[in-house]
């Protein structure tokens, strides 16, 4: 999301700290992904950002959903989302929650371990689940493997299981790592995919029917990054070359971060500049425990101090403003060299993983989540007032 005036003028009206959401960006989001594969169907990964808005929007477009709890599931439900566009994607799933899923309607359970196999055999009975694959994410800003997924005998074993126990195996999943800059991940992911596929054919008898892409695609920060539809091209080709033998096979994707990531900006405020010995410090009013986590792995946002644009710029430390030494975004970021107590502060394409973030840590109320469709009128009022041209001026 660009800073434009719109959102220059949001910071002026509102109180700090703050995400602004823009849904054209997201339904545009959602059109371009759902163009890049033929019969591809999105599972947008609700993690990312839940804000009901949101959820909303997507829902209206068509789209199923990813989800990680009961309590997303109930939001979901509440929304009047039909469970047959759930996807019940986490891996490690309490057997009350995988009931409550089974008897709402929904149908599709992931698994990587014999365990979850049982738990989901006890409680969603007869139900399609998929194996998650192991997949190295080092290509990427924020690995995700080390928890998630297994190698791919693994994969073949508990499938087989599953169907032992009167479970339909269905598919494979995979996830490349979020934000992940080399776009041959996927295909080397497909060709792992299709070995599964086809080993299971030949040696058991077991017919898949849907490979799931997961998510990873990255959005533009400060990196160099391939673009949604260079990673289709490579996603087409493979699933042409490897999967030639599967009729009807389904596509499904989990996107978050690209869905919802350049939907955003968060705004912030400086509090204090500080010099300690020979470091320069910046503390603004949202940190590490109010929407700012992912800096804690050095995940890198691009960042903009409102009308410092031109000036010089020198390394300070980013810190946010509670009582813990953890509450440190950057050691080392750039900003301009007079940024100062009051400067407002842009991070850009923060629509993902931030306002979910969110704590009471320290007393510190989490950000707050606008949509600027709706504050629209409160910033016509604003330029009215200003003596600024409106929308409806001539």
């Amino acid at each position: 999301m660009e800073i434009t005036p719109d959102v220059r003028l949001a910071a002026k009206v509102l109180n700090t700290p703050f995400l602004l959401l823009d849904l054209d960006i997201l339904k545009s989001n959602y059109r371009k992904l759902l163009g890049i594969i033929p019969n591809l169907e999105i599972f947008y990964a609700v993690k990312a950002n839940s804000h009901i808005r949101v959820l909303e929007t997507l829902r209206d477009a068509g789209s199923s959903f990813d989800l990680a709890s009961i309590g997303e599931i109930r939001k979901l439900l509440s929304l009047g989302v039909d469970p047959q566009r759930m996807s019940f994607g986490n891996t490690i799933k309490r057997e009350e929650d995988i009931r409550f899923a089974f008897d709402h309607g929904i149908d599709y359970y992931a698994i990587d371990a014999e365990m979850e196999v049982e738990k989901v055999a006890r409680n969603a009975p007869g139900s399609k689940v998929y194996a998650r694959l192991h997949m190295s994410s080092t290509d990427s800003d924020w690995p995700l493997s080390k928890k998630f997924g297994t190698d791919i005998d693994h994969v073949q074993s508990i499938l087989t299981y599953s169907k032992t126990l009167g479970l339909v195996p269905y598919g494979v999943s995979f996830h490349v790592g979020s934000q992940t800059y080399n776009k041959f991940k996927w295909k080397e992911a497909i060709m792992e995919v299709a070995e599964i596929f086809h080993s299971l054919k030949e040696n058991h008898g077991i017919e898949l029917s849907m490979i799931n892409l997961g998510g990873g695609m990255p959005i533009r920060h400060v990196r160099p990054i391939p673009t949604v539809d260079e990673i289709g091209t490579i996603i087409s080709d493979s699933i042409a070359n490897y999967f030639q033998d599967v009729p009807n096979l389904r596509i499904f994707i989990e996107p978050g971060r690209s869905m919802v990531g350049d939907t955003g900006t968060f705004v912030a405020s400086v509090l204090l500049r500080s010099h300690k010995q020979t470091e320069e410090w910046v503390y603004i009013d949202a940190g590490v425990f109010h929407g700012l986590m992912e800096t804690i792995e050095d995940f890198r946002y691009e960042i903009v101090v409102e009308g410092r644009e031109e000036e010089d710029t020198k390394i300070f430390t980013l810190a946010g403003p509670t009582c813990d030494s953890v509450d440190k975004m950057y050691d080392e970021v750039s900003l301009p060299q007079n940024t100062t107590l009051g400067d407002i502060m842009y991070i850009k394409n923060t629509g993902a993983y931030t306002a979910e973030y969110g704590s009471y840590f320290n007393g510190i109320e989490p950000p707050k989540v606008y949509v600027l469709q709706d504050i629209m009128p409160q910033l016509e009022e604003a330029r009215e007032r200003e003596g600024q041209p409106t929308d409806t001026d001539s």
